[in-house]
């Protein structure tokens, strides 16, 4: 038996025990493999993906982003804003309700914003601007600004991590520090927790009380439409035979295919293979500031010299159709694109990294990098990584782990060793990352900022000028500052971009949404 076959088989009594475990009926529940695990359920808490996917499941929101880039309003009915700019009064759609029957108000949703706003560096930088954010009745809030603050509507719209969803009160009154227990939520799914295995499946069923708009859907805006009984997240960690078993028709769909896998389905005319988000992503590489010995900007700077984007790219994505050497840290082809102080990104130079290491006094103390095994496109770049830090004059202390231990322990401030950390790399979507308020590496006030907490007045003296820059020149040139302070700085480095690649069974499903996030809704079978 060859070895194609043999993995076949396997993949085919996998999903037969799938079967097995499960009855219901093939023709109502969609059967999908996502790009990793679902460990946490509180995706105000976290940025990771899986969480963020998780909520748009379950929760829904006041404004949402459309393919235009447009925001659109969601779960509010009518809006409006003052003449000078101040005010922005919203009033909520007929007919909301909350899983468990409880109408959604105007108090849910303030309490929903404020616990975002402490957690999200847009929330937190809205939340700096406003004077009043109230419940005026059950289905009006009221928000007041101190002082003009253009990005109020794309904060409410957020579209991926951290996103602003609306859950009850009583829930989003958990302390932002705090996961929250009770998981009741607002959108179109129902999170089946009794039957969540973490390492094995999880269950959405389909929320009979969901009021879908009556716009077609449009990426995160308009008809959230449910056409299935049931979705199951579905664990399948070895990508081979994820790959087999939608070959086989086992599953429907699959979030993130392995490159080198590619020809395999492309071969079969029954299944679909697209890019559902044309700008891509791109890798980012995330020192702790809190620590030695990356509390030395010389040492921070020192591993960007270290390690270029080339590396990464070919090491992880390997086909040049799929990835793009990028110095522009909005993403290339964006409006505020540029190349300006990013040399230091694009290239390695072994020579300056043991320079800067020499006179920071590297001590020769093994940094501990964080290395997520268990997602195809972020596998290789740790080991990446580690090379050329060595090469540079860095001793590491490579630590493997599946990707929600990662995302887990990297919100710990510990001491590096076997809880704290010093670096890790992983990767953003676009629309995380298209301007220096939305995208999360550039927050720079110490312990409210990302993961890694860099303390910089100079980095949030520039957030902020672009925050309240109207003109689009002008705010252009501050992005431009913005970069060139990142890189001075060192608050993080990318080492590329890449475009992820989706799959599907088009004889067992139908109407995907071409949206950048893996949404749910609309799909049939």
């Amino acid at each position: 038996m060859s070895k194609k076959t043999t993995i076949l088989a396997i993949a085919l009594a996998f999903c037969t025990s799938l079967f097995a475990a499960n009855p219901v009926s093939a023709e109502s529940t969609l059967r999908v493999v996502m790009h990793s695990d679902l460990k946490i359920v509180d995706p105000v808490w976290t940025t990771a993906y899986m969480s963020r996917n998780y909520g748009y499941m379950v929760y829904d929101t006041l404004f949402a982003l459309d393919s235009n880039l447009h925001v659109q309003p969601q779960m509010v009915g009518d809006y409006s804003v003052s003449d000078n700019k101040l005010t922005y009064t919203m009033t909520l759609r007929d007919g909301l309700m909350f899983h468990d029957g409880a109408p959604v108000t105007a108090a849910d949703a303030v309490a929903s914003l404020k616990r975002w706003g402490q957690k999200d560096g847009m929330g937190q930088m809205l939340m700096e601007y406003t004077a009043d954010l109230s419940a005026v009745d059950d289905k009006t809030l009221k928000l007041i600004l101190k002082k003009p603050f253009g990005l109020v509507l794309d904060a409410l719209a957020k579209p991926s991590s951290n996103v602003p969803f609306i859950m009850p009160k009583r829930v989003a009154d958990t302390p932002a520090s705090e996961q929250i227990k009770d998981h009741t939520g607002s959108g179109p799914f129902i999170f089946k927790e009794d039957e969540w295995k973490p390492g094995d499946r999880t269950v959405f069923v389909k929320n009979p009380n969901y009021k879908a708009r009556s716009e077609p859907s449009s990426w995160m805006s308009g008809s959230k439409a449910v056409n299935v009984d049931r979705v199951e997240w579905i664990s399948i960690k070895d990508h081979q035979t994820a790959v087999n078993a939608l070959l086989a028709g086992e599953i429907d769909y699959m979030e993130s295919v392995p490159h080198d896998l590619l020809p395999l389905l492309d071969a079969d005319p029954n299944v679909q293979t697209a890019v559902l988000n044309p700008l891509g992503n791109q890798y980012m590489y995330r020192m702790n500031h809190l620590h030695p010995p990356f509390d030395d900007v010389r040492v921070r700077r020192a591993a960007m010299w270290a390690v270029n984007q080339k590396d990464f790219l070919q090491g992880v994505i390997g086909n040049p159709k799929y990835y793009k050497e990028c110095a522009a840290m909005f993403f290339c082809d964006t409006p505020l694109a540029t190349d300006k102080g990013a040399e230091i990104m694009m290239r390695s130079d072994y020579e300056k990294s043991k320079a800067l290491l020499k006179e920071a006094g590297y001590d020769g103390t093994p940094i501990v990098l964080m290395h997520s095994t268990d997602l195809n496109v972020l596998a290789n770049l740790a080991p990446v990584a580690k090379q050329n830090l060595e090469r540079g004059g860095f001793k590491v202390d490579m630590q493997s782990m599946d990707w929600q231990t990662l995302v887990s322990r990297r919100s710990k401030q510990d001491p590096p060793g076997k809880v704290g950390w010093n670096l890790f790399m992983t990767s953003w979507q676009s629309l995380d990352i298209l301007n220096p308020i939305m995208a999360a590496g550039y927050r720079a006030n110490c312990n409210k900022a990302w993961f890694g907490w860099p303390c910089d007045t100079t980095m949030e003296v520039l957030r902020k000028a672009f925050a309240e820059e109207p003109d689009p020149a002008q705010q252009k040139a501050i992005a431009e500052a913005i970069q060139i302070r990142a890189m001075e700085y060192g608050t993080h480095g990318h080492g590329g971009q890449w475009l992820d690649v989706t799959a599907w069974r088009k004889d067992q499903i139908s109407n995907v949404p071409n949206a950048p996030l893996p949404v749910q809704w609309s799909i049939s079978k």
